[in-house]
This record gives structure tokens, sequence and C-alpha cells, in this order.
């Protein structure tokens, strides 16, 4: 007994099955968290280490090469690149999509830790981190308060930020913003010169004075009790008094070579002290951006967040506390989850209109639409059980799907409707309906999910989520081929019935006039599929031309290409930088009128702004940005990109301003900026010089906008030109004069202060008027081996100079990356004329330049696209020869394909829409869909012409019969993509080339492959009867010769 037979005779465990499997999914959809994107693997470590008061040169030769020798061993690595700044060096290591992250952690992990004792002594010990797409955080809060900063400071740091991150699904919690609490010791030269002591001394001296130290247990008769030296300081004055040191015959104090103050830390990059706001009016804002566990479900825990920070306002009221919600993903997605449930409502409602108008029955109608919640639900469970979410890709593949579903129940009751029409029972004519279509629908069916099996080849990020997104697809088709087979046969059976058209009613005087058009359209459409039999050659050519001129789209400019096209998410970042060596207050000034200004303008919802760092987190005083969020869509008149474009008019007068304004990705990706060219050499400084010269050709290149370098060369520094024969004869050494120069200047906070339970930083270092002035440095001293202290301008030179704000490398050579945003231009078209350009920069010897970031992912990504859509083509091709016993006959099936191209690639030019990563998935779904028609053509006419029919009446019968279903289900999978393509909800333009993709080879391929492949068919048959004589021939000669 057959499953649809089954289905018909007790349908009463069908339907149990399929509660069973709705209560199921309806389960799993509750459990589905929501995310931005898919949980995938990046194969990327990043390694931080710290080295305090170190310049970016120092910084690239002691500490960033040798981390790069260490690692660049390591099995699996695709590229190593490397950033050195000012304090800091950070060595990010990307790895082949095939690597172990979690083992290429461990490797590099150990590899680093074998060189730290080749380290200098005082670099901090590295971090090391595994890049995930749950890096960027989903809330940042602007906090504010009556409180002093340093009070104010401690409140977020010891209560508020600990509150946040005891929220269920908060990973991380970061500060931003605000001046925390530190004691500071400030040393007179002068004093110090007086009493013979060295800052080093004094700062041992300190060290060992403050420290607790546990020294054992004693015990009684009756208890044990631990033993405690507590020798920390419990007081600034404490502090004060501790001596540091002997002068004629007395004690030296603290107090009398030091100032001592309870203070706030200096804003500076090394500090990481940043001034911030939020929606300007000059309230000083302390910001927190939140980060989500990776497993967490971004909504709820927005939610959560949110009520704990009313909970937050309630508690701390007599501060005055007041937050700000300045971004949060989680918006975007419930705004992308809300705009699927529109479209596969708006899909629904239009799917169910195709199926009234050739059904002529809402009862027929509603067998074919249970088709559509069946799937889905039994999709959740699915998407449950293999570990997915609801984020933009299963959400957008949730939308493909809704025309889709519905093909199996189309196919199968139309069917069965014209058993009905033949005059037999509902039973007989549902079963024998079904059976007589089964092999076709399973054919189609596998051929639409057979396309997604070259997907699974494709690695990367790319690869993981075109993977969730057929996973979704797979699901759900397979289901609605079961639901063919059961559920739609078993209502068939019990509910389909002929309704005859009469003029006394509404739907029977609709029917009526439709039956009618759709006679007049059959008898038009096979008048003229008749002709094209009558004329292959000049069918077949004109299909050649159609194909080559739409091909010729692309190369002629007409569609442009990119990576992933640019969503309107509401939200942008604008980058603000002063001349190198401007102090944070003069970037905070610029910085306050800027927000003002921009607070000021339409559509403006939020703007965070901070002074002393950039929006990518690199600190530097003379950096600020600013985080600004817009009111949604439908609440303003113009796009962010338009908005961006405002923003850099107004701040085009700005002397001295440079402005960068960017939108941050929908989907992560590798580099800075949608163009990117890396510029390596030899030595930083030929690096530099053809990246400057490369720079200029980029910003000849129309489309190009804020270009700039990724480091400068401005930076102001001092350098020091040591005489080794001085420094010898005075008993100095490179080592002390080091660490007493970076003690002086930069400052030491090894030693703790602590106060009601928290620590704070005591920072010794010169007094400010010692350390103010560029004149001064000469004067500071250094101790001997003698004790006398020796003055710097004794032994050494200083000279002013420049350097690099910071120095890059890439595959431990020095690279300097050239970048742009794409403004009116698709990013592939200025990457080719940006290619074009880089053949006529001259490239010393040892320098070369490559794309890196989006046009290197959408290189890669295109070619595995490709690769899929060729091995699609295969697989469909394969799958026809299994099915059909033929090698011939399938080539007639996939003659569709290429109809479908030319009006995909005419959809994309007429909308302006660019190829992409999603336009492409697109065409290789056509790949399946398309061939179905064909399929459907193709099976008819075969079976006919086994029944004794000519090949030509075998086709014109196909065409006639198998009109209504091709219509059907092309028009109900067209309708269902509408709501994709034209949709202007929040982000949609991600997937608004995909839609119209689908549109237009649908619809090309709809008109085409049913003129078309019957041509094609016919010369195939000749080409069969030509291979099956010449065998014949063969064989008759080789029996007569024998």
């Amino acid at each position: 007994m057959s499953i649809t037979e089954l289905s018909i005779k007790r349908p009463t465990f069908i339907i149990v099955i399929f509660i069973a499997l709705s209560l199921l999914g309806l389960f799993a959809y509750s459990q589905l968290k929501y995310e931005l994107f898919p949980d995938i693997d990046i194969p990327t470590v990043t390694v931080t280490t710290d080295y305090d008061g170190a310049s970016a040169s120092v910084v690239e030769s002691s500490v960033t090469q040798k981390i790069e020798d260490a690692v660049s061993g390591i099995d699996k690595i695709s590229t190593v690149t490397s950033t050195s700044r000012e304090g800091t060096s950070i060595v990010t290591i990307e790895f082949t999509h095939d690597a172990n992250i979690d083992y290429a952690l461990a490797d590099v992990q150990r590899k680093v830790y074998s060189i730290l004792k080749n380290l200098p002594a005082s670099v901090g010990e590295p971090t090391l981190d595994k890049t995930s797409m749950s890096d960027q955080p989903i809330l940042t809060v602007g906090f504010t308060s009556n409180l002093p900063d340093t009070q104010f400071f401690q409140l977020m740091n010891d209560s508020i930020a600990s509150a946040i991150s005891q929220v269920s699904g908060v990973g991380q919690v970061t500060i931003s913003g605000g001046r925390e609490r530190e004691i500071q010791v400030n040393l007179d030269p002068q004093k110090m010169q007086g009493y013979g002591l060295s800052p080093l001394k004094i700062l041992s001296a300190i060290q060992a004075a403050n420290a607790d130290y546990p020294t054992g247990k004693v015990t009684d008769s009756d208890n044990e009790f631990s033993v405690r030296l507590a020798g920390k300081f419990q007081s600034l004055d404490e502090l004060g008094l501790c001596i540091v040191g002997e002068s004629n015959g007395g004690m030296v104090r603290l107090r009398d070579v030091a100032d001592l103050y309870d203070g706030k830390k200096d804003y500076n990059a090394e500090n990481q002290v940043t001034i911030a706001r939020i929606n300007g009016g000059g309230q000083s804002t302390i910001a927190l951006l939140i980060y989500k566990q990776s497993d967490a479900n971004s909504v709820e825990v927005s939610r959560l967040v949110r009520e704990r920070l009313k909970k937050l306002e309630d508690q701390y009221r007599n501060y005055n506390l007041k937050t700000k919600i300045a971004s949060d993903t989680s918006g975007f997605i419930t705004s992308a989850a809300d705009a699927v449930k529109e479209d596969l409502l708006f899909a629904i409602l239009l799917v169910a209109g195709v199926m009234v108008l050739f059904l002529h029955s809402f009862r027929n109608s509603v067998i074919v639409m249970v088709a559509i919640p069946t799937s889905l639900v039994v999709t959740f469970l699915g998407m449950w059980a293999f570990g997915s979410s609801l984020n933009i890709i299963t959400l957008l593949a949730l939308s493909l799907v809704i025309g889709i579903l519905v093909d199996d129940a189309i196919v199968v009751l139309e069917n069965i409707y014209r058993h009905l029409e033949a005059g037999k029972d509902q039973r007989t004519a549902a079963l024998e309906g079904r059976n007589e279509i089964g092999f076709t629908a399973l054919s189609i069916t596998l051929v639409d999910v057979v396309v997604y099996l070259p997907l699974t080849l494709i690695s990367g990020m790319i690869g993981g989520m075109l993977k969730q997104l057929a996973l979704v697809i797979v699901i759900s088709t397979l289901t609605s081929l079961f639901v063919s087979f059961t559920v739609t046969p078993m209502l068939a059976s019990r509910f389909s019935k002929l309704q005859p058209l009469t003029d006394g009613t509404l739907m029977g005087s609709f029917g009526l006039w439709f039956e009618d058009l759709y006679n007049r359209l059959t008898d038009k459409y096979l008048a003229i599929l008749r002709i094209c039999l009558h004329n292959p050659g000049k069918v077949l050519l004109t299909a050649g031309i159609l194909f080559v001129l739409a091909l010729s789209l692309i190369p002629l400019g007409f569609i442009g290409s990119e990576f992933i096209p640019q969503a309107d998410q509401g939200h942008l970042f604008i980058d603000l930088e002063l001349p190198a060596g401007s102090k944070i207050q003069q970037t905070n000034g610029v910085l306050q009128q800027v927000e003002n200004k921009i607070f000021q303008m339409a559509g403006v919802a939020t703007v965070y702004a901070e002074a002393g760092s950039s929006s990518n987190g690199t600190y530097e005083n003379y950096y600020g940005y600013l985080n600004v969020t817009l009111l949604p869509k439908s609440q303003r008149k113009i796009s962010t990109l338009e908005f961006g474009e405002n923003v850099r008019r107004e701040l085009r007068d700005v002397v001295g301003l440079k402005c960068y304004i960017s939108q941050p990705n929908l989907i992560y990706t590798s580099g800075s900026a949608p163009i990117e060219v890396a510029v390596t050499g030899p030595s930083w400084d030929t690096a530099m010089d053809t990246a400057l010269e490369v720079r200029e050709m980029v910003e000849r290149i129309p489309g190009t906008s804020d270009v700039k370098l990724s480091s400068n060369n401005g930076n102001p520094e001092m350098s020091i030109i040591v005489n080794r024969e001085k420094m010898h004869n005075l008993g100095l050494d490179i080592d002390t004069v080091g660490q007493v120069l970076k003690l002086e200047l930069t400052g030491n906070t090894d030693s703790k202060y602590t106060d009601n339970g928290s620590d704070y930083d005591i920072d010794v270092r010169l007094d400010q008027a010692s350390r103010i002035h560029t004149a001064d440095i000469g004067n500071l001293t250094i101790p001997c081996s003698s004790g006398q202290m020796i003055p710097l301008n004794q032994f050494a030179r200083i000279l002013p100079t420049t350097g690099p704000t910071d120095i890059q490398r890439r595959d431990r050579a020095f690279s300097i990356s050239v970048t742009s945003q794409a403004k009116g231009r698709s990013t592939g078209d200025i990457g080719e004329d940006i290619s074009a350009g880089l053949k006529n920069v001259k490239l010393p010897f040892g320098v070369s330049t490559t794309f890196v970031g989006d046009l290197k992912d959408q290189a890669d990504s295109f070619l595995s696209l490709a690769l899929a859509l060729i091995a699609a083509i295969i697989f469909v091709y394969l799958i026809m020869v299994a099915l059909y016993n033929s090698f011939i006959y399938p080539f007639s099936v996939l003659f569709a394909v290429p109809l479908a191209v030319i009006g995909a690639l005419l959809a994309l030019a007429l909308t302006s829409k660019t190829l992409s990563v999603f336009s492409l998935m697109g065409v290789i779904m056509l790949v399946g869909l398309v061939s179905k028609n064909a399929i459907l053509l193709v099976d008819f006419a075969n079976r006919a012409r086994e029944e004794g029919l000519t090949m030509e009446e075998a086709l014109i019968a196909a065409g006639k019969v198998r009109l209504r279903p091709i219509l059907m289900t092309t028009l109900t999978m067209i309708l269902g993509m509408i709501p994709l393509a034209t949709s202007s909800s929040m982000g949609a333009e991600f997937k608004n080339g995909l839609g119209w993709a689908l549109i237009g080879g649908l619809t090309c391929s709809m008109v085409m492959t049913l003129v078309i492949v019957p041509v094609v068919y016919t010369r195939i048959e000749i080409i069969r009867e030509f291979i099956l004589q010449f065998h014949a021939k063969s064989h008759r000669k080789s029996a007569i010769r024998e």
C-alpha cells in the first residue's frame, strides 16, 4: 500500500502525524533564538599585547615581529596581518576555512607563550581572542548622572556594569568614556636632585612598602587564626609618609620629593580615556557596550537589558541616573522578522488569488494552501533540530519558499482535477491522479533540492550562510512533497469536487470569463508553438542572440557587481580626524560642534559621540567619532546614504578636519571598507611612497569617496639620539636610561591604592610642569652608577621628527592599505577601474599591490558560486538521466536554464540591481525552479509518444495539457517573490536583487520554455535518431564482416 493510498483510506493516521508534527514545530518555533547573523565560526585569531610608553616603531620591532615569526609556521594559515601602534601590538592570524579554530587557537597560544622570554620585560601578557559573528555589541547605552566624574565612573564600574553583566544572555560589558580615580604621585626633579634620589629608587620604595603579606597561622586552645601583615597604604597621608631614602642622616619621605593628589586619570590614548556624550547637550556620558553570549537570543537579551535599565534608574534616582539607548541591533532583527511575516502574509494572499483564478473554487484553493502552513511548521522543527536560528539568512529563506511550497500540491491537485473531469469519483481520481503525476512530482522536487548540494562545498563565511539558507529551503521543499503525496490527495478525496460554471453566481461568472480568456490564450500559444516547431533554426538563433545580449549587459555596465548590497540600516559612523598631535580638548571642541549640528538634522534619533577614539577602536587624542542612529525608514524622507552626503556637505568647510563616513556592514566582512588595496613592500617608507601614489589614482576614479590611508606619517615625535661613548663614560646604559625616561614621562601604575575594597592606580611620574614643554626633556636627569644625576642633554641629542601613527604588516612585509567608500557606482565596477589604474603605477622593487577585504571576498565568493552553478547543472542533468534512463533528453530540460538567465540579467538591469552573492544565489535557485516546467513538458511528451502520437502531436498535446499547471506554479512563485523584491523594510536592499533575479528568470523562462523547449526536444530527437542509426549501421557492418 502506497503512502497516498494509506492517506486516502486511513486519513486519521495522516491527520495524527501532521498534528504531532505541527505541535512539535510550534514548540520548536518558540525555542528558536533571534539573532542578526547565523552562528558561523570565523577562522581568525587575534593576539593583542600592551607595551606601555613604546612608540609604534619600537612596538613593531620589539614585539610584533617576534610574534609574527613565532606563529607563521603554524599549519593552515592563510594570512598574518599586524598593526603596531603606540603602546599596543595587534597580530591577526587568518586561517584557511578548513581549519579547526579551537585547535588553531591552542597552537597560537603555545607559540606565543614560547617566545614570552624574548619580549621586553615591561611588555604585558598577550591576550588571545577568536573572532566571532557576535563580536559587535548588540546594545550601546549612554549613562548620565549628577555625581562627580570619579564617583560616577566607580558607580558604573562597580555596580551598573556588574548588574548588566548578570542579565541572562549577556556575555561581556565594556565601559567607554568617563574618568577613573587614581592617586597621582608627581615627582619634583629639583627636590629629588637635592636629596640625591632617582625616580626608580622612589618607585621601588613605594612598591616595597605597599604590600600585604600572609605570614602563616597561629592556634590557641580553641581556634586557629590566619596572620596577615597589613602593609598596604590606608590613606593618602600614610602614602606621603612612605620612606623613600635617606639624606644627611635623616629619612626622606615621599611627601618631601613629590606632590600627592587624589585625582583622576588623564585623557590620553595610552589610558584609553575618552570623552563621551549622547544627543549633544554638553553633559559627559559613560557608555556601556553590551555583548551577548554566542548562543543567546539577541531580541530577548535586549528586552531583559532594557528592563534592568529601568530598575537601575529607579534604584539610583538619588544620583539622577539617566539612560539612553544609542544603538540596538535587536531593533533591526525585529524589523526584519516583522517584514518577513508581512511578506509571508502578502505572498500567501497573492498565491491564494492565483489558486482561485485557475481553480475557480475556494475549496480547491484551500486544499492547495494547506501546504504552506504545514510545511512551514515542520520547517521550524527541522531548523531547531539542526541548531539553526531566526536570522537574516533563514528569514530570507522563509520569504523565498512561499511560492515554492504549493508547487507539488498544484501539480497533484490539477491532475486530480483532470481525472474528476473524466468522470471518476473523488477517491479514485485522487489516487490515480496522484499516482499518474507522482513520478513527475518526485522529479521536479528532486531537481529543486539537488541544486543546493553544491552549496555545501562552499567554504568560509558565505558558505556557512548559504548552507543555512539551503537548509531551510530543502526542509520546506521536501515537506511540501510529502504533503502533496499525503495531505493533498487525502483532502481532495473528501472535499474536492467539480463545480459547474454558471452565470448565476459571481464565482461562476468570473470563472466563465477566465476560462474563455484562458482558452483563447491556449489557442494562440498552440498556434505559436506550431510555427516555432516548423522554424527551429530561427527560434534557436533568436534564443542564442538574446542570451548573448543578456550576458553583454554586464561588461557594458548596465549591471554592476558587489559583494553584499549595502543595506539601509538607519545607522552610520562619522569618523573625524584632526591634525596629528592635537590635544583631546581640541578634538572634543570640534566634535561637540559637529554632534550638535547633526542632532538638529531631520531624521536623527540618537547621536553618540566620543572624543579620543575612532569607530574601529583606535585610541588617539586627535580622533573622534559619532555613532548616529536614524529614525525608522517609514519616519524619514531620505536614505542613510543621502543623510551621510548631507553631513559631508555640512562639514566640508571645517578647516583642518578630515571626515570619513561609513555604514556598518550588514554581514561580517574581512575588510575595513568596501574598497581596499593593500600596498606591501620591504620597508615602511617604500610602501608609503607607493601608497600615496595609489591614493591619488584612486581619488580620480569616479564613485570613490573618503579615500584614505590606513596609516599616516604625520605623528609628531621627539627622537632621542644617544652618544654611546659619552653614555658609557658616565656609567649609564640604554636599559637604565629607557626605564627612567619611561617612568618620568609615562609614569608607572603597578602599585595600587585600596579604598573600600576597590583598587586604584598609584601613578608615579614627574610633575606636569617638568614634562609639559619639549625643551624640558633635555633637562631630565638619569642616575649613573655612582648615584650622581646626569642631565639627558649631556650625552644625547633631542630632535623633533615625525613618525607613523601605526605600522601595519601583511605576511611579514610592511603594508599600507588605501581604502575608499563607494558612492553612486558598484564596488565591482570601481574595482575594475582601480585594477586598470594600478597597471599604470610604477612599483619599486619588492613592492606589490593586491585587493583585500570586500573585493577579495567578492572575487572568491563569485568563483565559488560559479562552480556551484556548474555543479548544480551537472547534478540536475544526472538526476534527469537517472529518472528518464536517457543521456539525451535531459538536455532539453537544461535548455530552460539559459532562458532563465536571460530574464534574471534583464530584471537586474531594469531595476538597477547589482550582481552580488545573493543575486547569484537566485540564479542557482533558478536552475531547479525553471527545470520543473521543462520536466512537465518533456515528461508528458514522452508518455504521449509511448501511446502512439507523433513527436509533433505529442509536443502539442504536452503544451496544451501542461500549460495550466506551468502557469499556475510559475505565477505562484513569481507572486510569492514580489514582496521580497519590492520590500522597502529596514535592510531589505540585500534581498531585493535576489527577488528580482528570481522574478525575471521565472517570467522569461515561463514564456520562452513553453515554445523553445519543445523546439530543442525535436532537435535532440533528431540527434538521438542519428546516433541510433549510426550504431545500427555499425552493427550491420560488423555482422557482414563476421
